[in-house]
């Protein structure tokens, strides 16, 4: 599907300018038309993550002429193995000042325009009303609905990426001329049931091959060439090194893009797609111990039986002493059931806290009424019992 170009061109390009952007220039399909039209491009990128920073990268080098940056973060030495904007000398910076200061590193006529908060509800519409294009590299189901939503009521095209260890995930979403993200996921996945990176882990240079990709449809965007991923979902497997597409239809009855929509403003996103459900909410209350419980009663000898159930190759990294590894998995298939003692209270931890209050709802309605798990994990048991342990 060819569109026009999102954005007028720029009055014009300096000799400066010209000799920066030569490669551009030659390209037919680009030219002098549309290098000004990127000049003149505002472009928002939402996170400084792993998508964030090829995005930011490569779109200040082909010439966007403004970038807003929301990102609410600091960078964690756990970063640098895929956010390649950011360094070692910024572990504990601001990311989006990290970020600003590597593009206008690549870029000094770059304008970077940061919004140092979390996006939400109450301040998204206000903020991507300044843009012309949304670049989504978010990493949790809320963020990606409340990105869509807004775009859809705002009438604003955005090209959207998802990483998963080998596995990425790209496309544009435009109401306006095709679907939405809602269109092809009209329902967030059940809490828990899909990892995030942080549970799963990614491929580091997988974020390299995705953030180009939505920086290449976002350049086709704003000067208005080529066939954008406009009703189509391109899916690449580094594993196999493969790329496929899935064509993505409208769909008629979408709740917010729909003929007769049933979201017509924003909602609360945290509630719609359930960080924890409401069975795991109501299992853990009352039944969470924090880390420096959970040591008193190792200290004391009592009667416990400690559950982690993260997967085999983070508990290779770091664990509780003495913890027995049983992955969620096992409980929500039952097989994890008939091996646990039936003399001892079962304690059960994860890396947060979030997947152990899924287990323990299981446990709880399997008849392990005195069941408890570790708030906070083994990241909260690092930071307070045995901090000069790895995390992750």
């Amino acid at each position: 599907m060819s569109l026009p170009p999102l954005v007028e061109p720029a009055a014009e390009l300096t000799v400066d300018e010209v000799r920066r952007y030569s490669r551009h220039l030659i390209i037919p399909d680009v030219g002098m038309d549309g290098q000004k039209r990127l000049k003149n491009a505002k472009v928002l990128c939402v996170g400084a993550g792993g998508l964030g920073s090829p995005a930011l990268m490569y779109l200040a080098a082909a010439g966007v002429g403004t970038l807003g940056i929301i990102e609410f973060d600091e960078v964690d030495e756990s970063n640098l193995q895929r956010q390649i904007i950011h360094s070692q000398a910024d572990i504990g910076r601001s990311k989006a000042e990290s970020a600003r200061d590597t593009v206008k590193g690549i870029n000094p006529y770059t304008d970077v325009i940061l919004h140092e908060m979390r996006l939400e509800a109450d301040n998204v519409m206000d903020i991507f009303s300044q843009y012309d294009l949304i670049v989504d590299g978010t990493d949790n189901f809320a963020t990606r609905y409340l990105v869509n939503d807004a775009c859809v009521l705002l009438n604003k095209p955005y090209v959207w990426g998802s990483i998963y260890r080998f596995d990425g995930q790209a496309s544009v979403f435009w109401s306006e001329h095709g679907p939405c993200y809602r269109c092809l996921y009209p329902e967030p996945p059940p809490p828990g049931m899909v990892p995030s990176c942080a549970e799963g882990g990614v491929l580091g240079v997988l974020c390299a091959s995705v953030g180009s990709i939505q920086v290449t449809e976002a350049i086709k965007l704003l000067a208005g060439v080529g066939d954008p991923l406009v009703g189509r979902l391109m899916i690449y497997d580094a594993l196999e090194m493969q790329y496929r597409q899935v064509k993505v239809r409208k769909d008629p009855d979408c709740a917010i893009c729909g003929e007769n929509p049933t979201v017509t403003e924003l909602i609360d996103y945290e509630a719609f797609c359930g960080v924890v459900s409401d069975e795991a909410q109501e299992a853990a209350a009352g039944s969470t111990i924090t880390p420096k419980q959970l040591k008193e009663w190792i200290d004391d000898d009592e009667s416990i039986e400690i559950i982690d159930v993260r997967e085999p190759n983070e508990y290779e990294i770091v664990s509780i002493p003495g913890a027995r590894l049983i992955p969620k998995n096992e409980f929500l298939m039952g097989t994890a059931l008939q091996d646990l003692p039936q003399d001892k209270k079962i304690v059960l931890h994860c890396k947060t806290g979030v997947r152990s209050a899924e287990v323990l709802a299981v446990l709880k309605s399997a008849g392990f009424s005195d069941a408890v798990h570790v708030g906070g994990g083994v990241i909260g048991w690092v930071n307070q019992i045995e901090p000069e342990k790895p995390v992750y």
